[in-house]
């Protein structure tokens, strides 16, 4: 099953918004949110790792000049 890391961001933005107390367990809350949502859109656009092909050993053969 794959995650919905779109729908993810929007409740943890919800949450976001209802944490809107001045209070140090709002900012501690809020704070921790931050760090899940920035982990969230890290996942989100992650890009899978790309498998390197070499190319092939270049030829001993001198290339023509480019002509100007």
């Amino acid at each position: 099953m794959k995650s919905d890391f779109a729908a993810a961001h929007l409740h943890l933005d919800r949450a976001c918004h209802y944490l809107r107390g001045d209070d140090e367990t709002s900012r501690t809350a809020l704070a921790a949110l931050d760090l899940v949502i920035e982990a969230v859109a890290t996942a989100q656009y992650a890009r899978p790792e790309a498998e390197v092909v070499p190319f092939p050993a270049a030829s001993k053969r001198a290339m023509p000049p480019i002509a100007s």
